[in-house]
């Protein structure tokens, strides 16, 4: 039988997925509390900790002032619209073979994050 813990984590877990809009712990509490009200910010902060330490959700950054995470923990970019300040998945590539270094560099890992106008604000202009 899962402990409260462990339901607590999955129910925090899926509020991340269904909301798909890289929200903030904030967003993802005020989610979570409208389904169960005796949950706690203190238990949703700390699970989305313990998730992304665990590589469960990726925190993908500060936008707005707030963190955001990312249930999408596959190999991949973000846009962020200037205006809406949606936050787009876009696939990845490899970058790295299109760079030319100065020197040989063992690179682990590329943060990108594009910015401009989405569609709906691009037409909306």
């Amino acid at each position: 039988m899962p402990t409260r813990n462990t339901m607590q984590r999955q129910v925090i877990l899926d509020a991340i997925c269904n909301l798909a809009n890289h929200p903030t712990a904030e967003e993802v509490y005020s989610h979570v509390v409208k389904m169960h009200p005796s949950i706690s910010k203190a238990t949703v902060y700390r699970n989305m900790s313990t998730a992304a330490e665990d590589g469960e959700i990726l925190p993908i950054g500060i936008f707005d002032g707030a963190m955001r995470f990312d249930h999408n923990n596959h190999e991949h970019f973000h846009f962020i619209c200037d205006k809406c300040k949606v936050i787009i998945d876009v696939p990845s590539f490899d970058i790295v073979a299109n760079l030319d270094l100065p020197t040989k560099l063992n690179i682990k890992k590329v943060d990108l994050t594009i910015r401009g106008l989405c569609e709906a604000c691009e037409v909306n202009q």
